[in-house]
């Protein structure tokens, strides 16, 4: 066990023994099993790593020590967007933000110091005092981005994206409809909500548009630009 695995559990013993928790040893194999793992565990995520280490505690007890353990600071609780509660490691002295791939559910944690003088000298500009923050950055990553053909239906681009129309199916009633709409090959849209299922919500210009699922699977389009290329 890494030295400071080690001491996170002395001290999260020595804060429960005061505490007079029963199940002593129990939790405590419960945050070792925690601070063996770096990902973002789900609570399902984290029953599994215990039956695979030998441990069959029922849901609730290892949703209380979860808890326990929020509460005492070694772990935090994130509910990213379009995704169950996570716990991840609480390290003290250490700040970090996240990029969430919307495709795929990859989460990058990441440090960055200019973003962090940044947002001091906003908040000390508008004569605010930052106790604490988060950042949350929501696209696609590396991996999803490669497996991209270049034109995709518009029902597969994702809320935020901008992309430009390359080719609309159908007949030629449905194409003089999208047209009579404000909706043209070349134009290009800001996806403004696509939750999976019914009407996408397009930005062209100053108008919202909303495009039902089935011709949303016939408008071909492409991204605004190379999201997978670093600059």
């Amino acid at each position: 066990m890494k030295s400071n695995e080690f001491f996170e559990k002395a001290n999260f013993q020595a804060l429960i023994e005061s505490d007079g928790a029963d199940r002593l040893q129990d939790k405590l194999n419960v945050i070792d099993v925690f601070l063996s793992t770096e990902e973002h565990i789900t609570l399902e995520e984290m029953l599994l790593l215990l039956r695979e280490k030998g441990y069959d505690f029922e849901s609730g007890f290892v949703k209380h020590c979860m808890h326990h353990m929020v509460e005492l600071g070694f772990a935090q609780r994130k509910q990213f967007e379009g995704q169950p509660i996570r716990y991840e490691h609480r390290h003290l002295g250490r700040h970090h933000d996240h990029l969430v791939c919307t495709k795929c559910g990859k989460i990058i944690e990441f440090a960055n110091e200019q973003i962090e003088r940044l947002q001091v000298e906003v908040a000390a500009g508008y004569g605010f005092h930052m106790l604490q923050h988060r950042m949350e950055i929501y696209g696609l990553c590396s991996d999803c981005c490669a497996k991209r053909k270049p034109l995709m239906p518009l029902a597969m681009a994702k809320a935020g994206e901008i992309v430009f129309v390359r080719e609309m199916a159908g007949c030629r009633h449905k194409q003089s409809r999208l047209a009579s709409m404000g909706l043209r090959t070349g134009d290009r849209v800001e996806i403004i909500n696509n939750s999976g299922g019914g009407r996408v919500i397009l930005g062209l210009e100053n108008t919202r548009l909303a495009i039902g699922r089935g011709m949303a699977n016939r408008i071909m389009v492409s991204p605004a630009q190379n999201i997978c290329q670093v600059q």
